[in-house]
């Protein structure tokens, strides 16, 4: 019986691979008709500075059968069958269970991944060899209703200033839809906790300049019309959408570096799968260097402390987090006054 199936070719460090993609005209996204097999061959297109900003780091698949509109799944271990160059590194995760999870080291990994549905690419904060102590400080800017990507642009700016208070070198990406993320390279020195905690340092620092315009409220009641600085995007085995991984939204957006002279103006609507490769052959990757020159978070940390020092300490962790040392109660606000 014949099949649908092609076998694409995808150069990598070991030389050339074939990666078999099935149902290839298996439609994606709907609005933009981007197929499977346009997700594969963006993968190649960009496959060295994917796998420079993603590989070598634990993974989750975030897996689409039938497309964005569909059901979706996340994949973090490999599923048998899974070719050799699909590796997995043991990890320990928040509940204290150890577990293996998928590895890119190539673009054909990549590829492969498509081949199982994967539209979006979470890698950890740090490598899988040494996955417990993050080389990369995370930060996400999250508009709140009433803002838009506009209001992270100036957000972004002032805390690029405070990262090089800091002694940090801060990178930036569009998140693939109405945010920014900010990242710097460190040291992987320090444990996630640790980590952790130099984010919500710089995240305070931020909200003191910004008060009108950034907050750092874990509950929504609070934080009104202003750019939302998760910090608890900096936990164990919390992602976000990778560099250059394309986003599960109706115009096939991507994940896209800028430099920072790029950001005011930037329309994130217009970075797509479709465009990215040309952008890219034009352009350059703006992160190509970003781990040239790591820093660390000791003068974060020592934030950190004085502002516990002050009375302020340890913030929320996410619902599904065992209790954490210092945590304040799991309840909203208004809850709790009406208990």
């Amino acid at each position: 019986m014949a099949t649908e199936a092609v076998v694409l070719t995808v150069d990598g460090p070991h030389g050339e691979r074939e990666v078999r993609i099935s149902s290839p005209s298996r439609v994606l996204w709907p609005d933009s008709g981007i197929t499977k097999l346009d997700l594969a061959n963006y993968i190649i297109a960009v496959g060295t500075p994917f796998v420079a900003a993603n590989g070598d780091r634990p993974v989750s698949l975030q897996r689409f059968p039938d497309g964005i509109d569909g059901e979706q799944f996340f994949s973090k271990n490999p599923p048998k069958g899974a070719p050799e160059y699909v590796r997995s590194e043991m990890v320990v995760y928040p509940s204290a269970r150890t577990h293996p999870q998928l590895v890119i080291d190539e673009p054909a990994a990549a590829v492969w991944a498509v081949q199982m549905n994967t539209v979006v690419f979470h890698p950890w904060a740090s490598r899988a060899e040494a996955s417990d102590n993050p080389d990369q400080l995370r930060i996400d800017l999250d508009p709140q209703p009433g803002t838009d990507f506009q209001d992270a642009i100036p957000a972004a700016i002032a805390l690029k200033a405070v990262l090089e208070e800091a002694g940090l070198t801060a990178f930036v990406k569009t998140s693939g839809n109405r945010g920014l993320h900010v990242f710097a390279p460190i040291e992987p020195t320090h444990e996630f906790l640790e980590v952790r905690h130099a984010v919500i340092a710089a995240a305070r620092e931020l909200e003191r300049r910004m008060p009108d315009k950034v907050t750092t409220a874990w509950w929504k009641e609070e934080r009104g019309e202003r750019m939302f600085v998760d910090f608890n995007q900096a936990n164990r085995d919390r992602t976000m959408a990778g560099a250059y991984s394309p986003r599960a939204i109706a115009h096939a957006p991507v994940s896209c570096p800028l430099e920072w002279d790029e950001l005011d103006g930037a329309d994130p609507t217009t970075f797509t799968i479709l465009t990215m490769p040309e952008r890219l052959a034009t352009v350059g990757d703006p992160w190509a260097h970003m781990h040239d020159a790591p820093g660390t978070i000791d003068t974060l940390l020592g934030w950190w402390e004085r502002d516990v020092s002050d009375g302020l300490g340890e913030l929320p962790f996410p619902p599904d987090y065992p209790k954490m040392p210092g945590e304040p109660p799991r309840v909203q606000p208004s809850r709790a006054r009406k208990q």
